[in-house]
């Protein structure tokens, strides 16, 4: 067909299919339940690995520290950053513990989040990454939700705070992620997501230590520890933040650290999608792309989708959604090296560590 032909039956379908797949996978968000939080809830003990984190320790310590009860601790790895990460974390309220150097056959993430556990005593532990900030109330809402559901991992994709314009990049990937998990499908409950979102992650400690925490074999090594934890139990809650509640700002340092961090997980990502919403995810993707080059009437829809999808995962602007084809290149790109990496088993360097994404999900 022509570019700007008038569109044959085969592609309307086609497209249709794509773009319909977007609504079916990302239906709806869902933030945490704001009923059911008691006033005598677990104590809970909130472990943030750090390294180089002087950047964004200091306004998520803030968030959490007037959310603590009588025995809860906020407690920071100090995973051997060279900043000053330790120093603004104890200024901030939270105690700070150093991680030992780092033995072999481990991963730093899972390390330090395994150091923390050991040095803490809460009945919830809440694993939440340094860039993250929690909304006002949220800690009391993940351990009611832990508390509700014992045996499984509660899990939060927090809202994207997109800052500078090479952040506006993410945009792609923050909705993908979304769309993979399986967790915000028009099937509702119905479906049962087996992966978790690493920037929040919460469970019983009873249950943390029955599965082997971060210290099992199939974790400890993990490149994204988030999916190897949630391989660990039968399933696993999943919850998202918004622009009033818990956010986060991903790699905020530059375009080159925004490159590096998508590359090192988006392939392993993409192996522990089910293969519904893995072959969904690429029908969309592939209406974006396809629909742009094929016709104005394409690109429009996918426009209009995309500025709604966009304000469900992040501050995305809105010349990131009119440029959202030439994004969707870009995710290709990296999703492509991604996927070369981990096939080949070759390396790349993150926070000052090599980091070989090739981990097992099955």
């Amino acid at each position: 067909m022509a570019l700007g032909g008038r569109p044959e039956s085969v592609s309307i379908g086609l497209f249709a299919l794509g773009w319909c797949a977007g609504w079916v996978l990302l239906w709806r968000t869902r933030p945490l339940p704001r009923d059911g939080v008691a006033r005598d809830r677990p104590s809970v003990s909130v472990v943030v690995p750090a390294r180089n984190e002087a950047g964004s320790i200091g306004a998520l310590a803030a968030s959490v520290v007037n959310q603590l009860r009588d025995g809860d601790e906020l407690v920071v790895v100090d995973d051997h950053s060279t900043d000053d990460t330790a120093a603004i974390a104890r200024a901030g309220g939270a105690a700070v513990v150093t991680a030992p150097e780092l033995p072999d056959g481990w991963a730093g993430k899972p390390h330090a989040c395994h150091t923390g556990a050991e040095r803490t005593t809460g009945e919830v532990l809440v694993f939440v990454d340094a860039d993250v900030c929690l909304g006002d109330g949220d800690l009391d809402r993940i351990a009611a939700c832990v508390s509700a559901h014992p045996g499984d991992i509660v899990s939060l994709q927090p809202w994207h705070r997109a800052v500078r314009p090479f952040e506006q990049c993410s945009l792609p990937f923050n909705i993908v992620a979304l769309m993979g998990s399986g967790g915000f499908t028009l099937a509702g409950d119905r479906v049962s997501p087996h992966v978790a979102f690493g920037p929040v992650i919460a469970l019983t400690r009873a249950r943390y230590c029955e599965i082997g925490g971060h210290a099992h074999a199939s974790v400890r090594s993990a490149v994204l520890e988030d999916i190897a934890l949630a391989r660990r139990v039968e399933r696993t809650r999943l919850h998202t933040g918004s622009s009033g509640a818990t956010t986060f700002r991903m790699y905020p340092t530059g375009f080159a650290s925004l490159v590096e961090g998508w590359t090192k997980g988006i392939a392993i990502g993409f192996d522990a999608t089910p293969w519904w919403a893995a072959l969904g995810t690429a029908a969309w993707v592939t209406s974006v792309l396809g629909g742009w080059l094929t016709s104005p009437w394409f690109a429009l829809a996918s426009t209009v989708q995309m500025a709604v999808l966009a304000r469900r995962a992040g501050s995305f602007r809105w010349y990131a959604v009119i440029g959202a084809p030439l994004l969707m290149g870009f995710f290709v790109v990296v999703f492509v090296r991604s996927m070369v990496l981990r096939r080949f088993r070759r390396s790349l360097t993150w926070k000052g560590r090599t980091v070989r994404p090739d981990q097992e999900v099955g």
